[in-house]
């Protein structure tokens, strides 16, 4: 059984549908814990707060307790804490955008990291600077943060917030410059199917979501 963290229901059918593509069988376990990551907003820049972590921790322990044999969190604003809470819970913890990290090292050395929330940023543009370290490869990273796509998604809006955020893109395309686009947050994956066969400036630039390639990594961890 492969355990999952999420931070927001509409991520739950998201991954119910990959793991019927691409891990039929595999039995899964959601726990939806929003309010952690509005607590870990309201931790600041210095990260996440040591209550939030204690918090993400139990969180993946009750998921082993449950019967995981790995956990994916799917909250990038709380990957490293959840993957730091693996050892004590024994199990392997991964974050949904790690494997979407490497790639887009893989994809040349100038990144654009796109978040809908900002605490979401440092911790993807770190991941990534982890990821090139292992790869022995070099990374320069540009952020931007989409504005008021959150806004919308947390209101329902989620075509609204869709909409901003291939615009966003759009313009980091056609700004040049850049090797990959990554888009720091599962909530964002399905623009990447709004901009296939885009006509756009920078077309060719990929654009990378964390979903699909996280969750074939956890499958694997999980004995899949």
């Amino acid at each position: 059984m492969l355990g999952l963290l999420h931070t927001s229901p509409v991520h739950v059918p998201v991954f119910d549908a990959l793991r019927d593509a691409d891990a039929p069988g595999l039995p899964l376990r959601h726990r939806v814990r929003p309010e952690l990551l509005a607590a870990a907003r309201e931790s600041g820049p210095g990260g996440v707060a040591e209550e939030v972590a204690e918090e993400v921790a139990e969180a993946v322990g009750a998921l082993a307790r449950d019967g995981a044999r790995a956990v994916l969190c799917t909250c990038s604003t709380l990957g490293d804490v959840a993957e730091a809470a693996g050892a004590a819970a024994g199990v392997p913890v991964l974050r949904v955008d790690r494997p979407m990290a490497a790639e887009a090292v893989a994809a040349g050395p100038r990144l654009a990291v796109l978040a809908t929330v900002e605490s979401t940023l440092a911790p993807t543009t770190e991941l990534i600077a982890d990821e090139a370290r292992r790869a022995g490869r070099p990374a320069e990273v540009r952020t931007v943060l989409v504005p008021d796509a959150w806004e919308r998604f947390q209101n329902g809006d989620r075509e609204g917030s869709l909409a901003a955020v291939v615009a966003a893109v759009r313009r980091e395309r056609a700004a040049g410059g850049i090797d990959a686009l990554v888009l720091a947050q599962a909530s964002m994956a399905p623009a990447v199917e709004r901009l296939v066969d885009d006509g756009h400036p920078g077309a060719g630039v990929p654009v990378l979501a964390s979903p699909r390639s996280g969750l074939r990594a956890a499958a694997v961890l999980a004995g899949r």
